[in-house]
């Protein structure tokens, strides 16, 4: 449900036509929230097949258009590439004299703030990053989900209630990160999302590997659980092997993965390392049983287990 106070009528961004600049998974969810809320989708750039029959479920009979006819066309511009597309992007928009006075201009990225956009902001634009963060499948279940989801926002301070007026239109809940703060803040959500998608897969292919019929099925509530314990409770909900110190069973743990899953063993080690120090800074692992905890993990990279330390080399 969402809880954002509403803005004052007069502060919210009058009915617009709106255009997409790349039609990944981003862009065409967003445009259709937009729709959902009175304004209206006019022209998408999609290049790739997959692309265009994403624009095309997600924003059907909206012509696809080169740049410069999308910003032609939308008073709002979705600007939805990859990170590192995004400045060339901006500076060839405003460089070909694409941009228009008073057009809004949006990026989705997370690692940038507002000025990345200054090219256009010369050119007359209004500049405005607004962040999902969620992750995005391409489909219409995008959409849905953005109901109640967190976009970090940075803009100048005369267009936040714009910016945080079109957030809360798609649904979301705006919340203000500072220019300086976008990569740390982008950094933060893809150690914890796009790493767990990582840690899962793992996790999914070692239980297969252990002769588990429904791996998906065990590990569901397990990792529903320990998400929202760690929610609710932070470092408090740290249980498992290596908050208790025992020794033995990670020293077992890495035993078997090098020699069921190699690949595995840097990233159980670094993540073992990283709860071993939290559990000793709040008070759950006593230091007593760090000392031979940490002596495993530090035998893991050094290769006194057996090995030449050099796990995943293909020599």
């Amino acid at each position: 449900m969402n809880t954002t106070p509403q803005p004052d009528p007069k502060d919210r961004p009058a009915r617009l036509t709106v255009g997409v600049v790349g039609a990944g998974r981003v862009g065409p969810a967003l445009a259709a929230a937009l729709q959902l809320a009175g304004h209206r989708p006019v022209a998408v750039s999609a290049v790739s097949d997959t692309s265009r029959r994403r624009a095309a479920q997600l924003l059907p009979d909206v012509p696809v258009l080169p740049p410069a006819e999308v910003l032609q066309r939308s008073d709002l511009v979705l600007l939805t590439v990859p990170d590192d597309a995004l400045p060339d992007l901006v500076a060839g928009l405003a460089d070909t004299g694409s941009v228009r006075p008073g057009q809004l201009l949006v990026h989705t990225s997370g690692r940038y703030g507002a000025q990345v956009l200054d090219p256009a902001l010369r050119a007359g634009a209004l500049p405005l990053a607004l962040h999902p963060a969620m992750t995005f499948t391409g489909t219409p279940v995008d959409v849905q989900r953005l109901a109640g989801c967190s976009f970090g926002v940075t803009a100048p301070e005369e267009l936040r209630l714009a910016a945080e007026a079109l957030v809360i239109e798609m649904g979301g809940e705006p919340e203000w990160i500072a220019e300086e703060n976008r990569p740390l803040y982008h950094a933060a959500l893809a150690l914890g999302a796009n790493h767990l998608v990582t840690l899962v897969a793992q996790s999914l292919e070692l239980l297969r590997a252990a002769g588990v019929a429904a791996p998906d099925r065990m590990l569901g509530p397990l990792l529903g659980a320990a998400l929202d314990n760690a929610l609710r409770s932070g470092d408090a909900a740290l249980t498992g092997p290596v908050a208790r110190g025992d020794a033995g069973t990670v020293a077992a743990h890495v035993t078997e993965l090098r020699r069921h899953a190699p690949q595995t063993v840097a990233g159980y080690l670094a993540m073992a390392r990283a709860t071993a120090d939290r559990a000793l800074a709040h008070g759950l692992l006593k230091p007593e049983l760090a000392e031979d905890l940490l002596g495993v993990l530090a035998d893991g990279t050094d290769g006194t287990d057996g090995t030449d330390g050099t796990e995943g080399d293909a020599r």
